[in-house]
């Protein structure tokens, strides 16, 4: 066991060193490590480029600060983020902010890809941040009562940094925020590798910032 942590250890230092990043390996609780996808300085490894959709020029994400920030344009478009690589299991951490009344956005993962909510769910007309957010199929809502987040607003810090961790492992999908889990989703319809999104929906004028983001494939 120490042997294979030692190992474990190495292919990360390796791997942190190769994608240039200014960043320490961070430990999770559990002892997971996690490396950082994000370097610290562009988005080099990341693209706006959907695998769905026509890809479009970069006009509203940035790396400020050593922050991912993004903002919707004039017409209020939306966007999206995402990495060139495709995860399956995985535990992804990261810390955000938001600005705006109503904030609409989330993280997509899998494939077919599906959400973890952040903000405001304009269906629903309530913040659903920590709930998870399907295709609908087979479920009477889009977000299933299984996968919705319960008693995340006691660990929320409005206006500041939340840090949130997101657990992909096999058809079972779990997120934490600031330490604390909240919500606990299984689901077979997802079980492709995909691409990791970060979201903000078109509609609503909004800013967000991402920084901290490491991922741990499992």
């Amino acid at each position: 066991m120490k042997l294979l942590t030692l190992t474990l250890l190495r292919v990360a230092l390796l791997a942190l060193a190769a994608f240039g990043a200014p960043f320490r390996i961070a430990a999770a609780p559990d002892g997971t490590v996690l490396v950082p996808i994000f370097n610290g300085k562009d988005l080099t490894g990341w693209s706006t480029a959907d695998i769905k959709k026509v890809p479009v020029p970069n006009t509203t994400w940035r790396v400020q600060d050593g922050v991912i920030v993004g903002e919707n344009d004039e017409k209020l478009t939306g966007n999206d983020l995402w990495t060139e690589k495709s995860y399956g299991d995985f535990v992804l951490e990261f810390d955000y902010r938001t600005e705006g009344v109503d904030v609409d956005s989330g993280v997509d993962i899998r494939e077919p890809s599906f959400q973890l909510q952040i903000g405001m769910s304009r269906s629903l007309k309530r913040d659903m941040t920590c709930s998870w957010l399907t295709d609908g199929a087979g479920d009477t809502s889009r977000y299933p009562m299984a996968g919705r987040a319960i008693g995340w607003e006691k660990y929320f810090k409005a206006g500041d940094w939340n840090t949130l961790r997101i657990e992909a492992h096999g058809d079972t999908f779990t997120c934490w925020i600031n330490g604390n889990q909240v919500s606990h989703y299984s689901s077979a319809r997802y079980p492709g590798p995909g691409r990791i999104g970060l979201q903000f929906h078109d509609g609503l004028k909004m800013k967000l910032w991402f920084r901290n983001i490491r991922l741990a494939e499992l």
